[in-house]
């Protein structure tokens, strides 16, 4: 894994899924200071070696106070439920006053300071939408379907316009679908959820026909590592595991894990914001030094292993083998 070294690193949304892994990575040879307000992350989640201050990136002063002059600043604060800000709509407001005017504060918090260090910012597929072409690159045009495509398209141009106008070292990381241990939603989690409730029968949103394309944990890290690291300043990045498997494939797969016989039951609709399909092309972060060393096979191993480590065995036995980090008791983000 690449790495970065001798650095004062700010991680913002740093006690969530994602963003707690990366502290993980950086704190044996950085000074890393967490910001988090603890909606949905973790206190727990943050390593002993990190500095941690609450913080809601809405509170421009307590932002402000909080940053002290770090080398590189990663921003990972944000909902990132697109199924909350997306079905139904229900709150675009809160969605926007986290998602981009968080992102917002952040970058004038820095400007205002006369700061400059290198900004990582957490973008999302969602900014693309609906595919026209597969696998999408970053040039695909943006036709964000959900509030929250919209949100963190509008951080992903912020932070490109504070590069081009004030000079900011800046690059986003257009994450497709990441999985891991501390993740406790979307559609593996709630597949696990459902067979440990019932092995005999699996309801799954939609005709399964849906297709993903999934990055193991330690691989996105990885790649917010390299953008820290390498990225050309302005640019955008997408970042997957290059596994892309339908929703019908995937919990074909995990039941054939657990050793489970489950019938599938499909409900012929999702939510609404989700895409039909997603593919990423990864062409320009592997010029980077991108490689993903986790297949969909061997990660989904080490999330059922890390899930019942802390919910409990699915079926009669649970599956053998080890997570690959330690697993906190408590919800996951």
């Amino acid at each position: 894994m690449p790495m970065i070294g001798g650095k004062k690193v700010l991680v913002t949304g740093g006690a969530g899924f994602i963003g707690s892994h990366l502290v993980d990575a950086l704190v044996a040879d950085n000074d890393v200071t967490v910001i988090d307000d603890l909606s949905s992350g973790r206190q727990e989640y943050v390593h002993d070696d990190a500095s941690f201050a609450e913080v809601d990136v809405r509170d421009r002063s307590a932002l402000a106070a909080a940053i002290d002059d770090p080398d590189v600043v990663f921003h990972l604060a944000a909902v990132a439920d697109t199924r909350r800000t997306s079905a139904g709509w229900d709150a675009p407001h809160d969605d926007l006053a986290i998602n981009t005017e968080g992102t917002l504060n952040l970058l004038e918090a820095l400007r205002t300071a006369d700061l400059d260090p290198k900004v990582v910012y957490a973008s999302s597929c969602a900014v693309y939408g609906n595919p026209e072409y597969a696998p999408m690159d970053e040039d695909h045009p943006y036709n964000p379907i959900s509030p929250y495509g919209v949100h963190k398209l509008a951080g992903d141009r912020y932070v490109r316009a504070y590069h081009t106008e004030h000079g900011f070292d800046t690059a986003a990381l257009r994450i497709f679908n990441t999985y891991g241990p501390r993740q406790p939603r979307y559609v593996m989690y709630d597949f696990l959820r459902k067979l440990q409730a019932d092995p005999a029968e699996l309801e799954v949103l939609g005709t399964g026909e849906q297709v993903r394309d999934y990055a193991y944990i330690d691989d996105t890290v990885s790649a917010f590592l390299l953008l820290a690291d390498r990225a050309e300043p302005g640019e955008a990045y997408n970042v997957s595991g290059e596994s892309v498997i339908s929703i019908r494939d995937l919990a074909a797969t995990m039941i054939e894990l657990l050793g489970l016989e489950t019938e599938l039951r499909f409900t012929g609709s999702s939510w609404k914001g989700d895409p039909v399909a997603l593919r990423a092309d990864v062409t320009k972060l592997r010029e980077l030094g991108y490689a993903p060393t986790i297949d969909i096979e061997e990660g989904l191993r080490r999330f059922v292993a890390a899930f019942e480590a802390e919910e409990g065995p699915i079926g009669e036995t649970p599956l053998e083998g080890e997570p690959s980090v330690d697993v906190p008791r408590g919800p996951e983000r």
